[in-house]
């Protein structure tokens, strides 16, 4: 705080200051009294019908009378639409408590417009997931929509075990080892880039650069920018690591080379050469071994698998110019888990 202002302005400073932080937080407030408070109407909907569902045509009636009524008293906000999807929203997330028998409402921390979203996705491993993430990185409406689209969940599954798949439901993402930050594929559509087109890794690396926060967002949890082409000299010799990464949870270097073209074994070589690097001369003791991630336009598991010895810090993934596929990411999330329950 500037201490040379007047006392007059700087007091109006912390006072307007602590009135922003109580507005926030009185929104914040009305926003989760109004979530709960149409959970609550969905329940008398739905315990309402239940009793009278001997009558024709019960359910459409009554909700069609009671938006009226309640539009009349209370103004918008109270559709006959409205009032189907509070319903939906208990139907989903009531929590039926096996000693007591009775329903207990939920603890909800995301806005109305977050759960009308949530609701849409019918697994509910994977909408108690989207939640979890929403919550934990504050997500908006656009990232949650976004992540969505780009099937996060099916992504971070794919490359895990199934023990670590019902984790994610369970705890979200949580970043405790280098696995735990590769996803495959990466998704790449805001860089704006025609997968049709050629464009070489020199303009792949500048669109990621001009578009440098949602590339972050990409990449997952904890990671910090730190350097583009960054030259380290070894025996008079220079190289350069296409873009340089900090990542604060797992506390070591990232080191991301761009592919455009098929992933040979030459770039894996000089990927562990880049890593062994950065591990003797630039990390700290207390840090952890530098991870390095190929980032190629087309990758073969089984020459990465070949090239680089089982302990190997270097993972290699493969990227998309467009939102994937939703539907065949399921499906191949499906198949996966089947074949871990033969095995």
């Amino acid at each position: 705080m500037n201490t040379n202002l007047p006392d007059d302005t700087r007091l109006f400073g912390r006072i307007a200051v602590l009135i922003e932080i109580a507005r926030k937080q009185v929104v914040t407030a009305v926003n989760l009294a109004m979530v709960h408070t149409y959970f609550e109407i969905g329940r008398m909907i739905v315990d309402d019908e239940q009793q009278g569902m001997g009558r024709a045509g019960y359910g459409k009636q009554v909700l069609k009378e009671l938006s009226v009524r309640l539009t009349n008293t209370f103004g918008k906000g109270f559709s006959e639409v409205n009032l189907r999807q509070m319903r939906a929203f208990y139907e989903t997330y009531s929590i039926q408590q096996t000693v007591s028998a009775e329903l207990q409402q939920p603890s909800f921390q995301l806005s109305w417009s977050h759960y009308l979203i949530l609701m849409r996705i019918d697994n509910p491993d994977q909408r108690r997931f989207y939640e979890l993430e929403c919550v934990a990185n504050n997500w908006s409406l656009r990232e949650l929509q976004r992540q969505y689209n780009s099937s996060l969940y099916e992504r971070l599954a794919l490359s895990r075990d199934k023990d670590q798949v019902q984790k994610l439901a369970q705890e979200g993402q949580r970043v405790v080892a280098p696995q735990d930050v590769i996803k495959n594929p990466y998704v790449l559509e805001f860089l704006g880039l025609n997968a049709e087109t050629a464009y070489s890794e020199s303009q792949l690396e500048t669109r990621i650069i001009d578009q440098m926060q949602h590339f972050l967002l990409e990449l997952g949890k904890g990671f910090l920018f730190e350097a583009r082409q960054k030259r380290f000299t070894f025996n008079e010799d220079h190289f350069f690591v296409d873009l340089v990464f900090y990542n604060r949870l797992l506390q070591c270097y990232v080191l991301i080379d761009l592919k455009t073209d098929k992933l040979v074994h030459q770039d894996l070589g000089q990927m562990q050469m880049y890593v062994n690097y950065y591990d003797r001369y630039v990390k700290l003791d207390h840090e952890k071994p530098t991870l390095g991630i190929l980032l190629c336009k087309q990758k073969n598991d089984a020459l990465v698998e070949l090239t680089l010895p089982k302990e190997a810090n270097i993972y290699a993934s493969e990227y998309k110019l467009y939102l994937p596929d939703k539907q065949l990411l399921q499906q191949k999330l499906i198949e996966w888990t089947e074949e871990f329950d033969t095995n």
